[in-house]
């Protein structure tokens, strides 16, 4: 049988996986769209319209860790199939609902397809992608997710225009489809870890104990924080720029445009470096110290309107480019066959740190105070970069110590 090069194999494998985490981001913005005419077509409040979100999130918050541990102890493989296609009819099925009970449930269902895309995604391209390509794949990964992100909001409201909302969430969710079935037909190329994990041998209790290590909940309370501080400029850039900066309503968004381009574009450049260094704890230190004080001068000097957009730009770069070796990090933290567990918990940190954090930001503003949400931002980055430090001090112990037992 002929068999292609790494390097082909490499590139379906991304195509596969990447393809399935395009959905689901794009699902978890698709329905904002929806919300004016739901609120017609229902007669619910907006209250109630959040809560759809709020249990799609909660959901995928709450069953990552528990899928985490089923994706090492049975395979990835299925999992994705299965949590992708939950996903995509889900959401395909609102497009039939009667009523908004209805849209509520399949938001939990399709929050708990979601919940599969991390753990199984790690996974998979841990054990099928070429190691001096790792960080790169996972870059890539990342910048998808972020492409569906930036496409669901306009293209889910164009398609509303032209075809209804019940036609697009019939459309974007059927759209699903071929990529399970290319998932389905590719399987064999899809390479996951499940062999390490039952070569290791270890119980359910110890995975346990495992996850809850320090070097682990570190990790967590690193990626937690992290996601803290970006709850801050996703939500309350603009309002921040436009009243302490005096920045227009249009530039403010223009800033906050800008700064997510150039985290996209950081995460496709912290990917190539991170595979030609193994320094990324050193990376990630200088980087986010950098986008840090460059948020503390934007909030406390005086810069010209453009200065200030060229100048998020510059942190949104520099805050993507940490990301991909902050991933590698936790790969090479996480033993043989544990790798679905490990990011199925840590991806919860980062939906918990994105919930708990716009409220308090709000109720600065409201105290008059929008000057210190960009310096809480700064201080919860480099808080972060402490429990990252304490991540890589107890992830050297924890190897040392089973060696010295040998």
């Amino acid at each position: 049988m002929l068999r292609l090069p790494r390097f082909g194999r490499d590139i379906r494998v991304n195509a596969l996986i990447c393809s399935g985490h395009f959905l689901s981001h794009y699902y978890q913005l698709c329905l904002p769209p929806m919300f004016i005419v739901w609120q017609q077509s229902f007669g619910v409040s907006y209250a109630e319209l959040g809560l759809a979100i709020a249990l799609m999130s909660g959901t995928t918050a709450v069953v990552q860790a528990p899928i985490g541990f089923l994706v090492d102890r049975y395979g990835a493989r299925r999992f994705l199939i299965i949590g992708t296609s939950l996903m995509t009819l889900s959401i395909a099925g609102m497009g039939l609902a009667t009523s908004y009970w209805q849209i509520a449930l399949l938001a939990m269902l399709s929050g708990l397809g979601n919940s599969v895309i991390h753990p199984a995604d790690y996974a998979i391209l841990s054990g099928s992608v070429d190691a001096s390509r790792i960080g790169r794949s996972f870059s890539i990964h990342t910048f998808v997710g972020h492409v569906g992100f930036a496409a669901a909001p306009p293209v889910t409201a164009a398609l509303i225009l032209l075809i209804g909302w019940r036609n697009t969430l019939l459309l974007v969710g059927l759209v699903g489809l071929p990529v399970v079935l290319s998932i389905i037909w590719q399987s064999r190329i899809l390479v996951d870890h499940r062999g390490a994990r039952q070569k290791a041998k270890t119980s359910l209790r110890a995975d346990a104990r495992f996850l809850f290590s320090r070097s682990i909940l570190s990790f967590f309370a690193f990626f937690m924080v992290s996601s803290m501080a970006g709850a801050g400029i996703q939500s309350w850039l603009i309002t921040v720029l436009h009243q302490t900066r005096g920045l227009t309503l249009e530039a403010a968004s223009t800033a906050l445009t800008l700064y997510m381009f150039g985290t996209m574009s950081g995460v496709l450049v912290g990917g190539w470096i991170a595979d030609r260094t193994d320094r990324h704890s050193v990376f990630v230190l200088v980087l986010t110290i950098i986008s840090a004080g460059l948020f503390l001068f934007i909030d406390l000097a005086a810069l010209a309107q453009l200065t200030t957009i060229l100048l998020l730009f510059a942190s949104g770069l520099m805050i993507g480019a940490s990301r991909t070796p902050r991933d590698v990090m936790v790969k090479d933290a996480a033993p043989p066959g544990q790798i679905g567990k490990v990011f199925g918990f840590i991806s919860a940190g980062l939906s918990l740190g994105g919930a708990i954090m716009p409220v308090p930001y709000g109720m600065l503003i409201d105290a008059g105070r929008p000057e210190l949400v960009l310096v809480l931002v700064s201080g919860l980055w480099l808080a972060s970069l402490l429990f990252m430090g304490n991540a890589r001090v107890a992830t050297r112990r924890e190897a040392v110590a089973p060696a010295a037992g040998d």
